[in-house]
């Protein structure tokens, strides 16, 4: 997995500006089941932001690695309690880089 440039990132924080939390992350945390139902969104969004909310009892970073890892995505970042997850999509990549 290649890591994104700087200029990689700038470009989907401003993407990601204008999305809504499509999953939360709550008590229950990650599980497989979740991890699984992220990446198949992954697979048609490409970049997707995840809501980490206040009675979570993991912290949020791990939580983000935790994801990443599982889903094979890349964390553009994080910011306040949401996450920006980003992926290429493998049949068709909807985001393009300049």
């Amino acid at each position: 997995m290649n890591n994104l440039t700087s200029r990689q990132v700038k470009q989907l924080k401003s993407k990601a500006h204008h999305l809504n939390p499509i999953f939360q992350v709550g008590k229950n945390g990650v599980n497989e089941n979740f991890t699984e139902q992220i990446s198949d969104v992954l697979e048609k969004r490409e970049l997707i932001k995840i809501s980490v909310l206040q009675n979570c009892l993991e912290d949020k970073d791990d939580i983000a690695k935790q994801i990443s890892e599982a889903t094979e995505s890349h964390i553009v970042t994080i910011i306040g309690n949401t996450i920006i997850l980003y992926k290429q999509s493998e049949k068709a990549g909807k985001i393009e880089f300049s």
